[in-house]
């Protein structure tokens, strides 16, 4: 694990599976899994394979077999809907127990998802703070030393005539806003307001790569059509 950021004195390391590691305390962070958005989507006839819950564990799994953390806080929206532990497999409810039960594991709450069932483990809060650092699912305004979701934020920036894309955790020092982790989770163009308003002075991205992430200014970054418009009206 190479990358470094500093969030309100604390130093962290962003991990190319989407999560967060605090060296300090061997915390791995964790946001918006989404489980069984698929099976959500499928309810109102839009049918994507129904593996998404599976394919999200199975990395959540081997980030935890990676990094060795002490403490699992999922940072809210760990399930799509208030149904969706309903729909989750009885072989995946057990992935879910094992994981729990092999680490001090904290569900925060978010604006998707309810507590999970009591058999799967795990405490459940609103948010925690811890030193210099507050966690929670929704930024909140004026917060420093924050590591919330939420947003799914995306980047694209111009390689070689190229547009590439991709997750990211943006940063201005002050705020942190995690990748959304799910398989099925899109994202939402780190440059529109509703993003980029939240950081009171200049931010870089950090892109998820294949096996590294990519470090970037927000001067590097490209706005898609979307966003240009929602610019333009801002």
């Amino acid at each position: 694990m190479t990358a470094e950021l500093l969030l309100n004195g604390a130093r962290l390391c962003p991990d190319p599976s989407g999560t967060l590691f605090w060296p300090e305390r061997g915390w791995l962070l964790v946001a918006d899994l989404h489980l069984e958005k698929g099976s959500a989507y499928a309810r109102f006839g839009q049918f994507l394979p129904p593996y998404d819950t599976a394919a999200t564990l199975g990395r959540l799994e081997a980030a935890c077999a990676r990094l060795h953390p002490s403490r699992v806080i999922c940072l809210g929206d760990s399930f799509h809907d208030r149904d969706a532990a309903a729909r989750i497999s009885p072989a995946d409810g057990r992935r879910i127990a094992a994981l729990t039960g092999a680490h001090d594991w904290t569900w925060i709450t978010g604006n998707h998802d309810p507590a999970p069932p009591d058999g799967w483990g795990g405490s459940v809060t609103g948010e925690i703070r811890e030193g210099p650092l507050v966690l929670r699912h929704e930024p909140e305004a004026g917060a420093v030393g924050e590591i919330c979701g939420h947003y799914h934020p995306k980047a694209v920036t111009a390689v070689r005539g190229r547009h590439l894309s991709a997750r990211c955790f943006a940063s201005d020092g002050q705020r942190l806003i995690m990748p959304a982790f799910g398989s099925y989770t899109g994202g939402l163009n780190v440059l529109d307001p509703a993003i980029s308003r939240l950081f009171s002075r200049p931010f870089h991205v950090w892109m998820l790569g294949t096996d590294k992430l990519h470090l970037l200014p927000a001067a590097r970054l490209t706005a898609n059509m979307a966003t240009r418009r929602r610019l333009a009206t801002a």
